[in-house]
């Protein structure tokens, strides 16, 4: 049995060696080892079993004199190492698309990732001549830039955005998603369900082309970022929102979903949860509103483009390859989870 043992030292550290879990082995002992003796351990894989991710070894042990004096056979199930998605190398390249780069949170987005350095695709929907003064400020920050226009919900046209994209600046390793609709206050006595459709084919079908077709080069490089922008409205209700808050919803369990399944494959999945910021979407908010909510947060202002922006950058760095399937919450404390 001491000389058997050594069939041990043979699968944990030469075949296969490390992670290998040694679960059956059975012994015929054809003549007896004395002490003196010299002996050799060989062991021979006879057969290997893909659905198991096991082998079987033929395992023998011999004498000074070439003499078998112990035979059998070994199991053993070779358990995956997987490496740590932490320890992923980083990709050199560093371009990120922000969709909907020429709202007021998008284009924060933009100038604060042209800041940290990442080229930058700006996706816009109608507003081309915005979308170029965008492009030229980040070019004026020395990164590289160009416009890009898709309706996100036609697969065919993100394809074609997504392909332009690394055509011009090398492939995507951060997707910020800003884009939205108008909200519209609306009773739910009048709504009509094409009100809540439009929100959910821009928020999830969007979503989910553009993740269809950035996330395959992701996986090839075992890394990235995706960060979808949702809303303190999910956490905070208000009423006559329903589409919007609904979409949002769904957003973000979307966004959790999908973050736990490619967790490892070194692609974090997140969301910035702004609260009400300055921009143009609050040209319908009565200024009564936006005094009283100023009021109730902790910060005694509503968040300004640039805050959230800052949390966009965070997530699009190493700072937060720790972090994935969060929400980060931009709205001076008026809600803390």
């Amino acid at each position: 049995m001491l000389g058997a043992s050594f069939i041990s030292t043979i699968i944990g550290t030469k075949l296969p060696g490390d992670g290998a879990l040694w679960y059956a082995q059975n012994l015929e002992f054809l003549l007896p080892v004395r002490v003196g003796d010299e002996i050799i351990i060989k062991a021979s894989v006879i057969k290997k079993i893909d659905r198991t991710q096991s082998i079987e070894l033929s395992t023998e042990i011999y004498n000074q004199n070439r003499q078998k004096v112990t035979t059998g056979t070994a199991k053993v199930r070779l358990v995956e190492q997987e490496q740590p998605v932490s320890e992923i190398e980083k990709p050199v390249n560093k371009v990120a698309l922000v969709v909907g780069g020429t709202g007021g949170i998008g284009r924060a987005a933009c100038i604060q990732l042209a800041k940290d350095g990442y080229d930058v695709a700006v996706h816009y929907n109608r507003n081309k001549g915005l979308a170029e003064e965008v492009r030229d400020q980040v070019i004026g920050l020395g990164r590289r830039a160009f416009i890009t226009n898709a309706d996100i919900v036609d697969l065919g046209l993100v394809q074609e955005m997504i392909s332009d994209t690394k055509r011009k600046l090398g492939i995507i390793s951060v997707v910020v998603n800003c884009t939205t609709l108008n909200v519209a206050s609306m009773k739910f006595s009048d709504l009509e369900w094409e009100d809540m459709f439009n929100h959910i084919e821009l928020n999830i079908k969007g979503s989910f082309n553009i993740m269809k077709c950035v996330i395959p080069e992701m996986e090839l490089n075992k890394y990235g970022k995706i960060i979808n922008i949702t809303t303190q409205y999910v956490d905070d209700p208000k009423p006559e929102l329903a589409p919007y808050i609904t979409a949002k919803s769904a957003l973000d369990g979307f966004t959790r979903a999908v973050a736990f399944e490619l967790a490892p494959k070194g692609i974090r999945v997140n969301s910035v949860s702004p609260g009400m910021t300055e921009t143009e979407l609050l040209a319908n908010v009565p200024e009564k509103v936006r005094l009283l909510t100023a009021a109730q947060a902790p910060l005694r202002r509503l968040a300004r483009p640039e805050d959230v922006a800052g949390a966009i950058s965070f997530l699009a760095s190493e700072k937060s390859d720790y972090l994935t399937g969060e929400t980060i919450r931009v709205n001076g404390g008026q809600i803390m989870l």
